[in-house]
């Protein structure tokens, strides 16, 4: 496995970011994009626990995309503030995403603004993610197929990315938009035709945004307890492939899931084998 450096970027014009980097599907990370943002001063997790620790917040570990009748389930709810607690305090795998904090602290918005290098933008679906210490966010792609700007707050937190043409050496299970690999301790022997993906390796500090393009693959790792907003873009394109992800993923895969359990697990690794082996093969 081939993981290269990202580029890196500041004061970048609209016109060079969209010839460069937009129009070229090519991730990049902007170091000033966020740094006139009040948030970037003003959220922090203290800041963060005093105005909305009240929240009821879902919490999920690294199962939950285990297959079964807790697919896709929270593990835990808990007041928001006694979760920044744990994720200060050390190392524990409970994230929190999929909650629109948003909707239930609208003022939150006025803290950052849609970047003007470009337009597009899904402008009321703002989301945070928040991880602790060894917390980590499974090889996937999004499954709406936006474009998505991820800045990242008061620590630091890796990702890796992988284009579009490296699915089928990443064991993509078939109906998802998920890997089977574990990149934190990747197992070339389990899956060899790994060892041919060639990606980018980022570690994404305070302040800084990821420009992360429609359809690559991502691994996130919080090397500490953090957060960061994403913000999505999309066009006509990534609009239509995503609609046809969330049929695809709600009919079809969550179905086959209940239908079937463990063993629908099973089959999606051994068609993700096949194709992977098929992609190997022309390696060779």
């Amino acid at each position: 496995m081939k993981l290269l450096p990202i580029e890196r970027v500041s004061g970048i014009s609209r016109r060079d970011f969209e010839e460069e980097y937009l129009k070229k599907n090519k991730p990049v990370v902007f170091t000033d994009l966020a740094q006139e943002w009040p948030a970037t001063e003003k959220w922090t997790f203290q800041w963060l626990k005093e105005n909305y620790g009240h929240l009821e917040v879902p919490l999920y570990d690294n199962e939950f995309r285990k297959p079964g009748k807790d697919y896709l389930t929270p593990k835990i709810k808990m007041p928001f503030g006694d979760y920044l607690d744990i994720i200060q305090e050390g190392p524990t795998e409970l994230r929190m995403f999929l909650y629109n904090i948003f909707k239930h602290a609208p003022e939150l918005t006025s803290d950052f603004s849609m970047p003007t290098v470009t337009d597009g933008w899904l402008k009321n679906i703002p989301m945070m993610f928040f991880g602790g210490q060894g917390a980590k966010v499974d090889l996937h792609y999004d499954l709406d197929c936006a474009s998505v700007f991820i800045t990242h707050f008061q620590t630091t937190k890796k990702v890796l990315l992988f284009g579009p043409d490296q699915s089928d050496y990443l064991y993509q299970h078939p109906f998802t938009v998920q890997s089977e690999v574990t990149l934190d301790a990747p197992d070339f022997k389990k899956h060899p035709a790994l060892e041919h993906a060639t990606g980018y390796d980022i570690d994404l500090a305070h302040g800084e945004t990821l420009f992360m393009p429609h359809l690559w693959w991502h691994y996130m790792y919080y090397t500490e307890g953090g957060f960061s907003l994403s913000l999505r873009r999309h066009s006509a394109y990534t609009f239509a492939r995503g609609s046809f992800n969330l049929a695809r993923h709600f009919v079809v895969d969550k179905g086959m899931n209940m239908v079937l359990g463990d063993r629908w697990g099973d089959i999606k690794a051994g068609m993700a084998k096949k194709r992977a082996s098929a992609a190997l093969a022309t390696t060779s």
